[in-house]
């Protein structure tokens, strides 16, 4: 069974079935780090900024989900951005919690609304792992309407996934 889930955990599995990995990054933490105050709702909770690299071939837009594998009552869902252009390789600090800006849609998050949700987890639960996680696609939209949940945006990528990669950070309260 661990051979079947570690891959795909440490983000090989996409390549040995053929896609690219993607290398993800921000400027406000590296692959593993804290998240600082800033990006959670002890802070401004805005959105870092996210970059995306090394994509692959023929790829017609971009998808970004954030989650919270760790949270109490499981995955918890933090930002979907879908239907981002192919030329695009970043999404900036503080990206508007609007449904729509130009082409791109937000859908709706865990907490209830459009836009990034930055990590919360609970008091004195210890660190949680938040997980960036960019998709490239071979369509040019989900044909989607904005607010869309993650749950519709994940039915309507798959089987269209040309790669992927993620960035983790960690975040605790006390």
């Amino acid at each position: 069974m661990l051979a079947y889930i570690l891959p795909g955990l440490l983000g090989v599995g996409l390549a040995l079935a053929g896609g690219k990995v993607m290398k993800v990054e921000s400027k406000a933490f590296r692959e593993g780090e804290v998240i600082p105050v800033r990006y959670t709702c002890d802070g401004a909770d805005v959105s870092p900024p996210v970059s995306w690299s090394e994509v692959p071939e023929g790829v017609k837009s971009f998808v970004l989900i954030m989650d919270d594998p760790d949270a109490p009552i499981g995955t918890f869902t933090h930002w979907v951005v879908y239907d981002i252009p192919p030329d695009i390789r970043e999404l900036e600090e503080g990206f508007p919690k609007k449904e729509r800006l130009g082409n791109i849609k937000q859908g709706v998050n865990d907490f209830g609304y459009i836009g990034y949700g930055g990590p919360c987890p609970p008091k004195g639960h210890g660190y949680h792992r938040y997980f960036f996680k960019i998709y490239a696609l071979n369509l040019e939209t989900l044909d989607l309407p904005p607010s869309a949940g993650r749950r519709q945006v994940e039915e309507r990528m798959r089987g269209h996934i040309l790669g992927e990669g993620y960035l983790m950070g960690r975040y605790k309260r006390e």
